[in-house]
């Protein structure tokens, strides 16, 4: 793809002044992610009764929509991202107690709903309609003299972890709460709510751990291995061992064919195996390089909501990835959640690239584009 600096159309202007870097790297994250699940998901397919790339399928078909989303998105002006996030907020809001009223239950929770035929987890959609909606309150709060963005910003809070407590769904309130922490701190948070934000957090945790099962269960698994059926850990161990540094090669691994969720909260086990520990690496690497680059590039930025939106989307991604990565390699207890664009999984395929889409969109360089701030 080749424009002229001078060509002022939507996608000559794009093309300059978009993160070309990031672009690459998301390309990267999502063509591992394609060879993955053809890798992992035939298992998993037959192990269920399906046909052997039924699963592939499903995911496969949504990558060119997910691209033109993420692309769409990054066309966007800083004042239409604001637009998106606001009203993406509200739809999620709706689809979320739609989801508590008509959803369905999957592994004791009730975090899905079936949608024009397509089954969806609204929870994945708020997150970076979250990050949008919030950074625009506490940037309101800063500039407007007298608007309780900082309340209104700790209210829309306390009611999605509300709604999510009540699915339940501890590790997606987590996340919430973590770029809900960063975007205050961020927008001026004293020192002393930082230390009473931290204090209910550690509250929130010992409480879902006395009061949920599966968090105890969980939790008692990490500490104490011997304690019960520590299945899935162990088989993922395994196949890190099994890969050694290179793999065994693609579609060539052996444990996901044991690994009951390989193509999900375990596919960073199956490209340990198949693919080795020097790709494993390049992936940590990729994030890494994604989340840094996202931070280089607000550097000197002057609008407080650029900052803070981005802020929550980078953290958004990079801890989704981390507690993935960690829960397959033991270091965390384990936690059901996708690694972004590796992952199966439509709903969160797709609000990842709404939500990159969106990050690509603040970071460009808007002083040659002329876009509203």
């Amino acid at each position: 793809m080749s424009f002229a600096r001078t060509d002022t159309s939507i996608v000559g202007r794009w093309w300059w002044t978009v993160d070309r870097w990031t672009l690459a790297a998301l390309a990267v994250l999502i063509g591992i992610g394609a060879v993955l699940i053809l890798a992992a998901s035939p298992a998993v397919s037959e192990r269920i009764g399906l046909g052997s790339f039924s699963l592939a399928k499903r995911q496969l078909v949504l990558l060119p929509l997910a691209g033109a989303i993420l692309l769409a998105c990054s066309l966007l002006s800083v004042t239409w991202v604001r637009r998106v996030g606001v009203l993406g907020l509200l739809g999620t809001l709706i689809l979320l107690l739609a989801t508590l009223a008509v959803g369905f239950e999957t592994k004791g929770a009730q975090r899905w709903i079936y949608l024009a035929g397509f089954s969806l987890q609204p929870s994945e959609f708020l997150k970076p309609c979250f990050a949008i909606a919030c950074a625009w309150l506490f940037a309101l709060g800063k500039t407007q003299e007298g608007f309780p963005g900082t309340a209104l910003a700790t209210a829309l809070f306390a009611v999605f972890a509300a709604l999510l407590l009540a699915q339940p769904d501890l590790g997606q309130t987590f996340v919430l709460g973590v770029i809900f922490g960063v975007q205050f701190f961020l927008a001026g948070l004293p020192m002393l709510l930082v230390v009473g934000l931290a204090a209910g957090g550690l509250a929130l945790l010992v409480g879902a751990y006395l009061w949920l099962p599966h968090v105890t269960e969980r939790i008692n698994l990490f500490l104490n291995p011997e304690a019960g059926d520590n299945y899935q850990v162990e088989r993922s161990l395994q196949a890190f061992d099994h890969g050694g540094w290179w793999g065994v090669g693609p579609g060539e691994g052996r444990i996901k064919s044991v690994l009951p969720d390989a193509h999900s909260d375990f596919v960073f086990a199956v490209a340990g195996e198949e693919l080795g520990l020097v790709v494993c690496m390049a992936i940590v690497a990729l994030y890494g390089f994604v989340v840094l680059r996202g931070f280089a590039r607000l550097l000197g930025e002057q609008s407080l909501f650029v900052l803070l939106a981005a802020t929550g989307l980078l953290t958004q991604f990079g801890l989704q990835a981390l507690i993935n990565m960690a829960s397959a390699l033991h270091l965390i207890p384990t936690k059901g959640m996708t690694l972004p664009f590796i992952s199966y999984g439509g709903s969160s395929l797709l609000a990842l690239a709404f939500g990159m889409g969106l990050l690509l969109a603040l970071t460009r360089r808007r002083v040659a584009t002329g876009d509203e701030t």
